[in-house]
């Protein structure tokens, strides 16, 4: 068998080379989050094994003591690194204030103070053990404070593998596996510490620790080059998880199954006029004054907050937090301010009665005094006024459109939705002739879909002015969409009305003659369908509309 230190120094001298090697890609990497903390871990881990390489080195026991007193800011450095590095590379670099760190170097600083001054007191005491029969000295260690050293050490050992754990579920590779190595250059030395603190290394006379560094050393640099632990970085994803938590323009509160507040961000701390760090631990029902605070069945509330002009309302919703058997953890309140879409709402209502009930009335008035005349002006004021009330009543259409309320509603027969729009315009237009074209199979589809069908049916048979004029529409139902097409033999639409819809907008100088095609366009939108248009051969137009089935 090999002498104790026959072993020891070559494995030693491998852990300080593995070491240093592997500081040295890590210092390359810097800036990279976790890079300049890895480097000092790998220096405090180098540190401790040429120190104790110097006190094996050495007959003279003063000597060995020395090294091994020094050795100890190597030691108290790793721990330390280890954390600041794993809070860095998993993106919670946010905890790494100057304070914390400094907080975090405190029983560090004690243990290296008591280690070089341990004759004064002895609550870390060094000293020397005696000589073994291969000629080095042995160094012995302990005392109270040697205890909270260990207990320190193997905390923030834990501390730092808890985020690094996180990385083993996810989906990318690299990432599971520079977790994976990061882990095992951890644990390898600190279980090696604790088993021989325990005393399962009796006959080994030094902390075989340092050598155990040998195999974190080659851990680390798997990590580094196997795995680009620098070159594909978990830390913005958390980071950016915690972004959009504090700059979505929503308002979010989390709260835990007791209404307890747990987090708020800063957009309904805004809202609410809230300090963050009082409104954490309040109650969730005091905060959000609720009439049901913990539905989660899809229903919605309004939350009003101020009073007159500068009152703003939010659509309040909750989520349900539960863990992986399913119980529940806690609810996520999301707080949407809809203050412009009620405005907006409400202003749609008022031009809605305007346009349903004033203009009517006025429209009539006139062609009562146009009644009482004759010639070519009554008739011309008869056709204008007609023709500002289907303007008026197409705008109608148009705001129950917009009020979001077509696909609140139940779904109705297509083909008796295609039936009805045909025998109206069949009454409409009794010198155009009408053909349906059934489908396969009926399906239910969105009420809304009227507006669209009864809107082309109008312009394939009001814009046909030949001798012989037809509209045939014909209806599909394919897995969970339904097709529509309205096929005309007219003149076919103008690309100029079809360049202004497709752009989405008017001006004063480019716009479209009527509200026809703009009710088609909206109206398939609002059901979540499609509209296209293209040319019917030689004369006429074929329009089809996709829409989805209930």
């Amino acid at each position: 068998m090999f002498p104790p230190t026959s072993m020891a120094v070559p494995l030693l001298f491998g852990s300080v080379a593995i070491g240093t090697s592997a500081a040295i890609l890590a210092w390359r990497a810097r800036p990279n989050p976790g890079a300049t903390p890895l480097v000092w871990l790998l220096i405090g881990q180098s540190w401790w094994s040429t120190c104790i390489v110097f006190s094996l080195s050495t007959e003279a026991a003063p000597e060995a003591v020395f090294w091994t007193k020094v050795g100890w800011i190597g030691v108290m450095i790793v721990p330390v690194a280890w954390i600041l590095f794993a809070l860095e590379y998993t993106g919670r670099d946010a905890y790494l204030t100057r304070r914390n760190v400094a907080l975090l170097s405190v029983v560090p600083a004690l243990t290296v103070l008591l280690a070089l001054t341990e004759e004064y007191h002895g609550l870390l005491y060094v000293r020397e053990a005696g000589v073994t029969a291969y000629g080095f000295v042995l160094v012995e260690q302990g005392g109270i404070w040697y205890a909270v050293a260990a207990g320190y050490t193997y905390l923030l050992a834990v501390l730092g593998i808890v985020p690094i754990l996180g990385l083993l579920s996810s989906g990318a590779t690299a990432f599971r596996g520079q977790s994976a190595a990061l882990i095992v250059g951890v644990v390898t030395p600190w279980a090696t510490n604790v088993l021989y603190n325990l005393g399962a290394f009796p006959n080994v006379g030094i902390d075989p620790t340092p050598i155990a560094f040998a195999i974190s050393g080659v851990a680390y640099l798997g990590a580094i080059d196997r795995f680009r632990m620098f070159g594909a970085n978990p830390a913005p994803a958390w980071r950016a998880r915690q972004f959009l938590f504090d700059h979505i323009h929503e308002g979010v509160v989390v709260v835990d199954g007791h209404d307890t507040i747990v987090d708020v961000n800063r957009a309904a701390a805004e809202i609410l006029d809230l300090d963050v760090d009082r409104a954490l631990g309040a109650s969730g029902s005091d905060l959000l004054p609720l009439n049901e605070p913990f539905r989660t069945d899809g229903e919605r509330e309004l939350l009003t907050i101020g009073t007159g002009s500068a009152s703003r309302s939010y659509d309040v919703g909750v989520s349900e937090l539960t863990d992986r058997h399913g119980e529940t953890l806690g609810y996520v309140f999301t707080l949407h301010d809809v203050t412009r879409y009620l405005q907006q709402r409400q202003r749609l209502k008022v031009l809605n009665r305007v346009l349903r009930h004033n203009i009517r009335t006025e429209t009539n008035i006139i062609q009562g005094y146009a009644e009482r005349t004759s010639g070519e002006t009554a008739e011309t004021i008869t056709q204008r006024t007609e023709r500002i009330v289907e303007i008026s009543e197409k705008g109608r259409d148009a705001i129950d459109l917009f009020e979001d309320t077509v696909n609140d509603r139940e779904g109705t027969s297509l083909v008796g939705l295609l039936e009805w729009s045909l025998r109206a315009a069949h009454d409409a237009y009794p010198a155009v002739e009408f053909e349906l074209e059934y489908p396969d199979e009926d399906a239910a589809v969105s009420e809304g879909l009227s507006v669209v069908v009864d809107n082309l049916i109008e312009n394939a048979a009001i814009h046909n002015d030949g001798e012989d004029r037809r509209v045939t529409v014909t209806a599909a139902v394919d897995d969970d969409r339904a097709r529509i097409r309205v096929i005309d033999n007219g003149p076919g639409i103008d690309e100029y009305e079809l360049d202004v819809l497709n752009s989405g907008t008017e001006t004063p100088l480019r716009h479209a003659s009527g509200l026809g095609l703009w009710l088609v366009k909206w109206g398939t939108e609002v059901i979540d369908g499609s509209v296209t248009f293209e040319s019917n051969r030689s004369t006429g137009t074929v329009v089809t509309t996709t829409v989805p089935v209930r």
